[in-house]
């Protein structure tokens, strides 16, 4: 299994709403996209302080290497993609992948 982990540092006049519908768009390819069996998202809740401005985040597991290059490679998570991209601050700055085999 592949967790696709992404650390997010949304812009401060991204409402709550509008991260919603990102996620939302996101959690629908659960299931629509081969290999991609689940999705999580939320705030970061460490008392540790050391988030260097990543307060948001989800995680994508998939089944395989195979998997998360599909997952990549798909049109619709690069439109969901693009909208992050878009509400995060500096751009892709504001946006940290790490995958992970688990």
């Amino acid at each position: 299994m592949i967790r696709h982990i992404v650390l997010i540092n949304f812009r401060d006049d991204v409402s709550e709403e509008h991260k919603l519908e990102i996620y939302a768009e996101l959690r629908a390819l659960v299931g629509q996209i081969d290999g991609l069996d689940g999705a999580q998202f939320g705030r970061n809740v460490s008392p540790e302080g050391l988030s260097k401005g990543f307060r948001d985040g989800f995680v994508m597991e998939l089944r395989d290497a195979e998997a998360r290059d599909r997952y990549l490679a798909d049109p619709r998570h690069q439109a969901a993609g693009r909208k992050l991209v878009a509400a995060c601050e500096g751009g892709l700055e504001g946006v940290l992948p790490f995958d992970m085999e688990a």
